[in-house]
């Protein structure tokens, strides 16, 4: 994936507010939403989504610049145990050797690059030892071995694949083509109201064993951060923006929900920060319907008002209040 500033176009000092502004402007623009058209739009979408992930999360953010992480959140390598420094394969005092004896296994010398015989994992090191014993035998005179020891790994393993989806998806279900590591491409439902983390299990599409048995694909579901909506259990959040009149005289302001718009009335005199709730607007749970949490907010106009600065004036002389009166 690429570095996740690249993905936003934002400098490495960008401020939070930055990275926000510029994840919102991308997300409308790429949200697969409004390009149903343009299979490649979902893929750009999902790299936005995953970019936003690190540089929207301040503790992420940092692990990343520090070099903790790459850029799709997983830990960097640091190191092998064996390995210290200057040595490598080949080299003198690269790598530490094992023996298997009545004790099991025992930590040896280094070995050099002539003794270097390849590098493999615990599985590995198990099947070469088995390799000449027939199911059960005898390593070094004190170990035994039994055949159904290694059942789990003759049945077959589980692979693992990750899935974005919007919130669309969520509130109405759908299906994806998912690629797998065994190099299947597969349909997968996606379930109505699926939790963000959630696990999608495929039956039989994992790896085979010996035996002919197949694990399971076991598909990461990661819902897409919506340029609009912040997702809260079942229900959903939105900051509405509203004029000053409007907050001062009352009116009614068309808000967006996941499913179209809805008139939404605003009283007369309404703060800024007051929520106002639309019952059923939100997500499907088994719970119920989610609702939507419209967050009023007080936009004031762009530029200079020589008349609305007056008038304030005189308000500031004629009616002085204090707002932060509690906090005293």
């Amino acid at each position: 994936m690429r570095d996740p500033y690249e993905v936003l176009g934002v400098p490495r000092g960008a401020s939070p507010a930055n990275i926000k502004s510029a994840f919102r402007k991308l997300a409308k623009k790429l949200h697969p939403d409004a390009n149903k058209s343009d299979p490649k739009t979902a893929a750009r979408f999902s790299e936005l989504n995953a970019a936003y992930e690190i540089l929207g999360d301040d503790a992420k953010r940092k692990a990343f610049d520090r070099g903790e992480i790459d850029a799709e959140g997983k830990p960097r390598f640091q190191g092998f145990e064996g390995v210290q420094p200057g040595g490598g394969f080949g080299q003198e005092g690269g790598f530490e050797t094992f023996t298997w004896g009545p004790q099991g296994p025992q930590r040896g010398g280094r070995a050099g690059g002539g003794n270097f015989r390849g590098f493999g994992g615990v599985d590995d090191i198990l099947k070469e030892m088995l390799g000449g014993f027939g199911g059960r035998g005898r390593a070094g005179g004190g170990v035994h071995f039994e055949t159904d020891d290694f059942a789990g790994a003759a049945q077959g393993r589980d692979v693992t694949a990750t899935l974005t989806v919007t919130l669309g998806e969520v509130a109405k279900g759908g299906s994806r083509r998912v690629h797998l590591p065994t190099g299947k491409e597969v349909e997968v439902k996606i379930p109505v109201g699926i939790a963000d983390g959630q696990q999608i299990r495929l039956k039989g599409q994992g790896l085979a064993g010996p035996r002919g048995g197949a694990g399971d694909a076991l598909i990461t579901v990661t819902v897409a951060r919506h340029p609009l909506f912040e997702r809260e259990g079942a229900n959903l959040r939105i900051d509405v923006s509203v004029t000053l009149y409007e907050a001062v005289l009352g009116g009614k302001v068309r808000v967006p929900t996941i499913d179209g718009a809805v008139e939404l009335a605003i009283p007369p005199g309404t703060s800024s920060g007051r929520i106002f709730r639309v019952k059923g607007k939100g997500l499907p749970s088994k719970q119920g319907q989610g609702d939507l949490l419209a967050n009023i907010r007080i936009a004031l106009p762009e530029g200079d008002d020589n008349e609305l600065d007056e008038l304030m004036r005189k308000w500031r002389a004629q009616k002085p209040y204090d707002p932060r009166r509690d906090m005293s």
